[in-house]
């Protein structure tokens, strides 16, 4: 079982296990669900520690026998074994700290790095490019808009294409669509100092 809510209200609480029929049931701090790991704070910093983990833990692998492979085999294991780990259910992450992407930027960084040969003083955005990476920042985003235009469209499941269709048909208009109804109110103490 796992409590969701703030540090402050998590802390108060003094249940640490639940009864059920003949067994009891233990409080955790973490739970995993299809490859996402699901803090108590919905912070995603266990979920991020963990893909930093595996992605650092094969990027040593590879590193170990590069020099057996060429640069578009090392950049295909690198894909696998990396890029795969990053992009997996990242827009999860929409929203987390500055402090949780840039780990998971870090370890993007060191994969390409890892492919170009390419130095550790040496400036990553070029090298990004070059391989045609997104920032982790952007492929957040980029997914996010995938998502949103496939449901929008038809594209996605029947579910979201309809949830999608009805949250906009329930929402109104922006105030300034169609026409210009935007006015700036006058206070009434600005208006006695005309």
């Amino acid at each position: 079982m796992l409590w969701l809510g703030s540090r402050h209200n998590i802390d108060r609480l003094t249940v640490h296990e639940v009864p059920v029929l003949s067994s009891t049931v233990g409080v955790v701090g973490s739970a995993h669900n299809l490859g996402v790991v699901t803090d108590s704070r919905l912070s995603m910093a266990d979920h991020v520690a963990s893909v930093c983990r595996s992605a650092s833990y094969h990027l040593r692998q590879i590193r170990s026998t590069l020099q057996s492979f060429s640069r578009d085999t090392a950049k295909t294991l690198v894909q696998a074994f990396i890029s795969s780990r990053l992009d997996y259910c990242n827009s999860v992450l929409y929203g987390i700290t500055n402090n949780l992407l840039q780990r998971l930027q870090f370890v993007q960084n060191a994969a390409a790095r890892l492919i170009t040969q390419t130095g550790r003083r040496e400036h990553i955005s070029p090298v990004l490019q070059e391989l045609h990476w997104l920032p982790v920042r952007r492929c957040v985003d980029f997914k996010l808009a995938t998502l949103t235009f496939k449901s929008l469209h038809g594209c996605a499941s029947s579910y979201l294409s309809d949830t999608s269709k009805s949250a906009l048909e329930a929402s109104r208009p922006l105030r300034s669509s169609g026409a210009i109804t935007y006015v700036i109110p006058w206070s009434r103490a600005r208006l006695g100092n005309r």
